[in-house]
């Protein structure tokens, strides 16, 4: 079985971070979101991953490279343009050929790994293998429509949802799958649905079988979803404290990386400090991750994600809810009259108390 992730898009709903960076190379507890799903391929026994990537993309490869590192051998698949799912599997056919093999969206995340799916997919007998987890707005997914223990139809974004369910970012496929995006049409956004192409399963008689995601999962579209699925991963934070700390109160699962001080402040986990981490008479608050490089002094922070070599400064009002870029700066100035200067990019989302 091989391994189809997604790692294209202009994750416009980020912006501006992603005006700079591709957002499957967000951090969630210091780790790239796309390195949690090649890392679930891996350790279901998959050697082989495919990645999409926007046209003249580097940046993935850059990362991740041959993927020696993760056991896996990868090869990137350039998408001219974001065409739909549908269309994503229709490229991909030449590196798939006629195996088996995992559709991964990359900017999914979720607990206890793929190698579950995997097994029902081959017990059933499947030409298709449906993930899904209730949800509270499920207008926002393909949603199924189920009757007892089968799926019997499948729809995009529907007004009025068949069900409380989202087919979540994770389908299993035999070569079945390439005759169904073949045959359908764009739909009125012009993409390839993958909903459609499940559709064109059901109606041609496939076995589309499904399974429902018992522990938590998360599509990470949004800043909220992000700062959720950092807290859920942080929930299970395996810590280690290899800094240093001083005449300071660190309590709960706190990890500190190497080089990293944490002098006269609080701390309350889990949280997750990288490598080479400055905090000074600081207070840094539950579900936090704070990046290589970084500086947090005289504020406080909580629930919040900060990204590599980002410095806070003085900020009198505690900070929270937040997800800060590369290398940014929020500091309090002492010139007077008192004022806010603010460099601020595109499409930024700012709230002053």
């Amino acid at each position: 079985m091989k391994a189809l992730i997604t790692a294209g898009g202009h994750g416009t709903r980020l912006r501006p971070i992603t005006h700079t960076k591709n957002k499957h190379l967000i951090p969630i507890a210091n780790r790239t979101m796309l390195s949690y799903a090649l890392e679930f391929a891996a350790e279901a026994g998959i050697t082989e991953a495919g990645i999409i990537v926007n046209q003249g993309d580097t940046e993935i490869e850059g990362e991740f490279g041959s993927g020696s590192d993760l056991g896996l051998k990868i090869t990137y698949i350039p998408q001219e343009a974001p065409l739909g799912l549908a269309h994503v599997v229709k490229i991909a056919q030449p590196f798939i050929g006629d195996e088996n093999f995992i559709f991964y969206l990359g900017d999914n995340i979720l607990v206890g790994g793929i190698r579950k799916f995997i097994d029902e997919f081959e017990s059933n007998g499947s030409n298709c293998h449906l993930v899904l987890s209730k949800v509270s707005d499920p207008e926002r997914f393909g949603v199924p429509e189920i009757e007892g223990d089968k799926i019997i139809g499948v729809e995009e974004k529907p007004t009025e949802p068949k069900s409380s369910f989202a087919v979540t970012g994770i389908y299993l496929y035999d070569s079945s799958i390439f005759e169904a995006v073949n045959n359908i049409e764009p739909s009125a956004r012009g993409e390839l649905e993958i909903s459609d192409a499940h559709q064109y399963l059901l109606d041609n008689g496939r076995n589309v079988t499904f399974s429902e995601i018992t522990g938590w999962w998360k599509d990470t579209g949004k800043a909220s979803d992000l700062l959720e699925a950092n807290r859920l991963v942080l929930d299970n934070l395996q810590e280690e404290r290899n800094g240093t700390i001083e005449n300071s109160n660190v309590t709960g699962r706190v990890s500190i990386g190497e080089g990293s001080k944490v002098i006269g402040s609080t701390i309350r986990g889990p949280a997750i400090l990288g490598k080479d981490v400055v905090v000074e008479n600081a207070y840094i608050g539950p579900h936090t991750a704070i990046a290589d490089g970084c500086r947090i002094i005289g504020s406080e922070l909580e629930y919040s994600i900060l990204m590599e070599r980002t410095s806070i400064i003085d900020v009198q009002t505690r900070i929270e809810s937040s997800l800060i870029g590369y290398d940014a700066e929020v500091i309090r100035g002492s010139a007077k009259p008192k004022s806010h200067r603010l460099l601020i990019g595109d499409q930024s989302r700012i709230q002053i108390s």
